[in-house]
C-alpha cells in the first residue's frame, strides 16, 4: 500500500477521536516526523515572513508600531517572534485549535538565539530592532524561570483560539494580515467569510500577504505521487479521502481569484510558481479541472499581495 494511502487512512481515523488535532500532532511527530522543528522548516518560515514584510514596506508607509494578523499559528510561532523583531506593536495569530505548547514557544525562541548566534539570521531579518533583541534573547536565558504566557506578553503575542470568521478585534485595527500554508486547508465558502471579517479588521490601505501552497500534501512524505495527484479526483472520492484535521480543498490560483475578486479584494501581485506541466499530464485530471488551462492548473504555489480600499 503506498505510503500516502497510509496516511490519509490514518488521519481518517484520527479525525473522528476526541483530542484528535493532538494525536495527530503525536503522530507526526514520532512517526511522520512531520512537526519537528528543524533548520530547514525554521529558514522557510522566516523566508515567508521576510516575504510579508518586505511587501508590507513596499506599499505601506508603515515602518513601526504595526499591528499584525496571522491565519494559522501552526505548531511552532516563527512568524510572530519575527514580526516582533521587525517592530511589531501588537501581533495576534488566530488558529481554530491551541497547537503551540510552552514546549514548542521556548523551542522556537532557541532557535532564533541559535541562528542569531550561528550569524545567520541576518541573512533573513536585516533590519532586527536591537531593543527588541534583547527581549528575545532575555526570554531565552529566563525561559526555565517563565511561563508561557509570561513570554508571549513580552513578545507582544495574543495568542487567539477560535474562529477566524469572527474575531475578537475592533473593526479597522490591523495594518498586515499574513497566513503560510493556510488557505489550501479552508473550504471556499468558509475563506469566503474569513476574507470578510479581514477586510472589517483591516485598516485603509492595510496589506494582505498570503501564501498558498496548492500542491497535494500528502506528496510531502510520499514521493511516488506528483503534487498533481489529487486532481485526478472526483469531489465525492476526495470527500472519502480527505479528512478534517488536515483538509485540502484542491483549489488551483484561478479560484483563489475568483474568490478575491467576490468579497471585493483586489490582488496588487501575485508571485507563483509555475510547476511541471509535464509532471500534470501524467494524470488523468478530473472533469472538475479540465476547464482550467494546464499553465494555470501546474501553479503549485503562489503569493497574493493584496491593499484595503474597502473603508
Amino acid at each position: 500500500m503506498s505510503i500516502w494511502i497510509v496516511k490519509a487512512v490514518v488521519q481518517k481515523i484520527i479525525s473522528f477521536l476526541p483530542r484528535s488535532q493532538k494525536i495527530n500532532y503525536l503522530f507526526q511527530k514520532y512517526i511522520t516526523k512531520g512537526v519537528i522543528l528543524t533548520d530547514e522548516y525554521f529558514i522557510d518560515r522566516l523566508l515567508h515572513a521576510q516575504n510579508h514584510v518586505n511587501y508590507f514596506r513596499k506599499y505601506s508607509s508603515i515602518t513601526n508600531n504595526f499591528n499584525v494578523l496571522e491565519l494559522g499559528t501552526g505548531w511552532y510561532p516563527v512568524i510572530p517572534i519575527y514580526m516582533f523583531l521587525s517592530r511589531s506593536d501588537k501581533i495576534y495569530s488566530v488558529d481554530i485549535s491551541n497547537l503551540v505548547s510552552e514546549e514548542n514557544l521556548k523551542q522556537t525562541i532557541a532557535k532564533y538565539y541559535q541562528f542569531y548566534k550561528n550569524s545567520e539570521l541576518n541573512k533573513y531579518l536585516k533590519e532586527i530592532d536591537k531593543g527588541r533583541l534583547n527581549v528575545l534573547f532575555d526570554c531565552y536565558h529566563k525561559q526555565d524561570k517563565l511561563k508561557i504566557e509570561q513570554l508571549l506578553n513580552l513578545l507582544n503575542i495574543n495568542f487567539i483560539v477560535g474562529d477566524a470568521r469572527r474575531l475578537p478585534l475592533q473593526s479597522l485595527s490591523i495594518d498586515l494580515i499574513t497566513s503560510n500554508n493556510t488557505f489550501e486547508h479552508i473550504y471556499p465558502k468558509i475563506l469566503i467569510n474569513i476574507l470578510k471579517e479581514f477586510n472589517r479588521v483591516l485598516k485603509q490601505k492595510a496589506i494582505m500577504s498570503h501564501f498558498i501552497d496548492m500542491s497535494d500534501h500528502f506528496a510531502h512524505l510520499d514521493k511516488k505521487i506528483s503534487i498533481y495527484n489529487f486532481l485526478k479526483f472526483s469531489d465525492k472520492e476526495w470527500s472519502l479521502i480527505d479528512n478534517t484535521i488536515q483538509p485540502q480543498n484542491r483549489l488551483r490560483i484561478t479560484q483563489y481569484r475568483e474568490i478575491y475578486s467576490k468579497v471585493g479584494i483586489k490582488i496588487v501581485e501575485e508571485i507563483n510558481r509555475k510547476g511541471d506541466i509535464i509532471k500534470l499530464k501524467e494524470i488523468k485530471v478530473d472533469k472538475k479541472f479540465q476547464n482550467i488551462s494546464d499553465k494555470e492548473l501546474a501553479i503549485s504555489h503562489s503569493l497574493l499581495i493584496s491593499i484595503n480600499n474597502n473603508k
